[in-house]
């Protein structure tokens, strides 16, 4: 249970999420984080000299990146600042909040910038050296594919574990087609509502390397296709005698995302509207077992709610759901109705950047929360190694 970490409403930003090698594949992931948070910063008139600490979630190495948070704190004007860089794959977003709130509860910091992206485009090819190997060859690993295709416990690629899962709960085909047509109509319906807008940089200017000239601009996610009972009956299935498509799963994608964590007092005089208060209230992670990674939302958020003293039926949901299967075992596991979570869309429809995933879901679910005159909220997430993180919060009217 967390006491006194709030966040500002409204000053937090999203980008739009980019299909792999898209728009933001030559993009570097940090300094293009960099100058979204200095964008936003600034048109909330907030001098990054004003933060206690920066926590920067990147869970994909990029050039330089070894520098962290220090290095974005000194593009985003503010070099003095430093922190930690927090890479814990899906779960980052989620543990970057935790991190923040954590220090801000114990009276560490009063104000912590909390930076999160990925660019899982064109990732890095790694080469370890060996000199034990046969004439002393090393070994190589894509970061990205190899990573995603194998887990080194229990042996499996990403997609194996939806295919356990669905086995075992008897998930089908047909009802993993049904979940992601809720949920792609339901992205549809707040795009057209212009919910997106609220949060997200629009249009998303991209540069040349000079920083000068603009070559591109990004208007809101690419890399969501058109979804119909149709079009996905015709997908074969990624796993010869599987059950999900590559329509029922997410896609990698690129992205950063951001908000602040603060002191009560603190966070409503950063807020763009000082009469919504948005307290951080619990952190919670939890295991499944070995090779289900879906399974593990569902403790994850049950321990969130008990931290927090909140209950599933009074909550406000927003889920990270790399494979359509996940938002089927939680439904029947919490007894919540499908079409009761993710209202404006989730990563399934969305993309899957990693770590500004979690961050982008938190913000949804708050600017949800506020719409509704505020509420209680959780959101609760896989993550690679079979593990899940979920954060609750409360919106109202100058929480104590």
């Amino acid at each position: 249970m967390l006491t006194n970490a709030f966040i500002p409403y409204g000053t937090w930003w999203s980008t739009p999420f980019a299909k792999w090698q898209g728009s933001l594949a030559g993009q570097h992931p940090l300094e293009l984080a960099a100058s979204c948070a200095r964008r936003t910063l600034e048109g909330h008139d907030v001098d990054p000299k004003t933060f206690s600490s920066l926590v920067l979630g990147l869970t994909v190495p990029a050039r330089s990146s070894f520098y962290g948070a220090p290095w974005v704190a000194s593009l985003i004007g503010a070099p003095t600042l430093t922190g930690p860089t927090v890479m814990q794959a899906c779960a980052t977003g989620a543990r970057c909040v935790a991190t923040a709130a954590t220090s801000v509860a114990a009276g560490l910091d009063d104000a912590v910038l909390v930076v999160a992206a990925d660019r899982t485009s064109n990732g890095p090819h790694l080469y370890y050296p060996d000199p034990q190997g046969p004439g002393g060859r090393g070994r190589a690993e894509d970061w990205v594919w190899d990573n995603f295709n194998y887990d080194p416990v229990p042996k499996n690629a990403m997609i194996e574990t939806a295919e356990n899962v669905a086995r075992e709960g008897g998930f089908s085909r047909q009802a993993q087609d049904e979940i992601t047509l809720l949920r792609y109509a339901q992205y549809r319906a707040g795009v057209n509502e212009g919910f997106h807008k609220r949060f997200m940089i629009w249009p998303l200017e991209i540069k040349d390397p000079s920083g000068r000239k603009v070559i591109a601009r990004v208007e809101g996610d690419e890399g969501v296709f058109a979804t119909t009972a149709e079009g996905l009956a015709k997908l074969p299935t990624v796993k010869p005698d599987g059950t999900a498509t590559f329509g029922t799963q997410t896609h990698p994608a690129d992205g950063n995302a951001g908000l602040i964590v603060a002191a009560r007092d603190r966070a409503l005089a950063l807020s763009r509207d000082s009469k919504v208060s948005i307290r951080v209230a619990s952190f919670a992670q939890a295991n499944a077992k070995k090779g289900f990674m879906a399974q593990a939302v569902v403790p994850a958020a049950r321990k969130a709610l008990d931290l927090a003293g909140f209950s599933m039926d009074e909550v406000v949901i927003k889920t990270h759901n790399p494979f359509a299967v996940n938002d089927l075992y939680f439904a029947r596991e919490t007894g919540r109705a499908p079409e009761s979570v993710n209202r404006f869309g989730s990563p399934l429809v969305y993309g899957h950047p990693q770590a500004p995933t979690g961050i982008r879901c938190l913000i949804e679910l708050c600017e949800e929360l506020v719409m509704r005159g505020g509420g209680r909220g959780l959101f609760a997430g896989c993550a690679a190694g079979d593990t899940a993180a979920a954060v609750c919060v409360e919106v109202g009217d100058g929480i104590a």
